[in-house]
């Protein structure tokens, strides 16, 4: 595009009334003499009374003068642009032309319609082929005939399911989500300690099916995945079943559609599903954590593809997990927990806490193995039939983790090796004191589920908890 440098500047489409109803005032223009430029989006014989209009099908002069409404009139004096008019204002028209009465028996005004650069879809092309976007990521080419999706898969880069392939104007469109830079390093990331920075996370984002509002919470997570106590690195190496875990509160959940309700830990809920699995592409594109590698699960688990649910605040009867971990109210936060599988208590039965809090911890004692103790954490996830247990009786979650810490102290000689046939057990040195099955502060619980049904679930975390493993990190989403 040639840069306009004096005179007027009109863009304008044929598929636009207001634009053919001002034909009679190109016309205008032309004869006053004024130096003018037509730029037409769609049709290069449009304003037919106008010789030399530019052809501006590709949409280049209309990205780079910014214009998001058609007609849109520019004066430009010296190279620079002074003044605008959008749509039609006969007085706007005239102090910007030096034309009195211009338009005639036109009406006063008329609104302009919306231009092809800003159509949806359109604008981020734009913006990849004219404007100053740069990548460092490298770039594969494929052939015409190459299946993108099958690409994906030959280059490793899928952790089984189809991705969606990352195309630079996907991957534009994605950090849009964010006010960050696309080189700001979110964080190193294990095994390979690897720098990852925004635009990183922005293209496996793209490859989980994120939109692009999700991206602030796949960065927060990302950067909780590599705090130093999350102990990303040993998640990945353990033979046990372990992953992320990633819990979101805050205003954002709701505002991009995550589900707490119904079926919070199961499929169906694009922000969800999608969120959990741009970390775990994270992790496996960028930090090399693949299974048979570094990844060295027995077993594994599903969550190893994704694992992530909203707490359901608003219904709770206790603070959130993000209130109770020191978050400022108000604020969106996401807490990564190193999660195995969902086991489901069952109690419909139970009227009171008091029942109900024995049914939890008798069901938590065989997290792991029933005679191991102080060797992983613990997240219960209530769901709101036994929430309002526990709300009816006035039971704060602070009362809920002391009840549950009191059920769950054992007699060491019921723990130890050898004791009730079992060969698994604590060493002989703990049989003469009380044992407790879960560290100070191992219990953990969030509000979320289904409005049926008297089920809540316990998830048992890595057997490496604490100091000598994982702990839990909560990280404030930047938005």
């Amino acid at each position: 595009m040639t840069p306009v440098s004096e005179g007027l500047v009109i863009v304008g489409k044929r598929d636009c009334p207001t634009c053919t109803m001002l034909e009679p005032v190109f016309s205008e223009l032309v004869a006053h003499g004024s130096p003018l430029t037509v730029y037409s989006q769609d049709d290069p014989t449009f304003p037919e009374n106008v010789s030399g209009v530019v052809d501006d099908t590709g949409l280049e002069a209309s990205f780079r003068l910014d214009v998001d409404t058609v007609p849109t009139l520019i004066k430009f004096e010296n190279g620079e642009e002074v003044a605008r008019a959008i749509g039609w204002n006969k007085v706007e028209w005239a102090e910007l032309t030096g034309i009195d009465g211009i338009g005639g028996g036109m009406p006063e005004a008329r609104p302009g319609c919306g231009a092809k650069n800003v159509e949806p879809g359109i604008a981020e092309e734009l913006a990849v082929r004219y404007g100053s976007v740069n990548f460092s990521a490298r770039e594969i080419e494929l052939g015409a005939h190459d299946d993108d999706i099958e690409a994906c898969y030959e280059r490793g880069w899928s952790d089984g399911l189809p991705l969606v392939p990352p195309t630079d104007v996907r991957v534009y469109r994605m950090l849009q989500g964010t006010t960050r830079k696309p080189d700001d390093v979110v964080g190193v990331i294990p095994p390979d300690l690897v720098e990852c920075t925004v635009e990183k996370v922005a293209i496996n984002a793209v490859m989980a099916g994120c939109k692009p509002e999700y991206l602030p919470v796949v960065l927060a997570t990302v950067e909780a995945a590599c705090e130093e106590k999350f102990c990303m690195h040993g998640l990945l190496a353990t033979t046990w079943f372990s992953s992320p875990m990633v819990i979101v509160n805050g205003p954002i959940a709701k505002r991009i559609g995550m589900n707490s309700g119904m079926n919070a830990l199961g499929q169906g809920n694009r922000a969800n599903a999608t969120i959990g699995r741009a970390l775990q592409l994270v992790i496996r594109n960028v930090g090399g954590g693949k299974p048979g590698g570094i990844d060295r699960s027995t077993l594994g688990n599903p969550g190893k593809y994704t694992f992530c649910f909203a707490e359901k605040e608003e219904e709770s009867p206790w603070e959130s997990l993000a209130t109770e971990r020191g978050v400022e109210d108000g604020k969106s936060a996401v807490s990564l927990f190193a999660a195995d599988g969902v086991q489901g208590v069952f109690d419909q039965q139970s009227r009171t806490p008091e029942s109900l809090s024995h049914t939890f911890a008798a069901c938590l004692r065989g997290v792991a193995h029933p005679k191991i103790a102080m060797a992983c954490d613990v997240f219960i996830v209530v769901a709101p039939e036994h929430g309002r247990v526990f709300r009816d009786a006035g039971w704060s979650k602070h009362k809920l983790k002391e009840e549950l810490g009191e059920l769950l102290r054992f007699p060491g000689k019921e723990m130890i090796r050898g004791a009730g046939g079992i060969a698994e057990g604590l060493p002989a040195h703990f049989e003469d004191i009380d044992i407790p099955k879960f560290r100070p502060d191992g219990i953990n619980i969030v509000y979320a589920g289904g409005g049926a049904g008297l089920f809540s679930a316990i998830i048992s975390g890595w057997l490496a908890s604490g100091e000598m493993g994982s702990s839990p990190v909560t990280r404030v989403i930047r938005e």
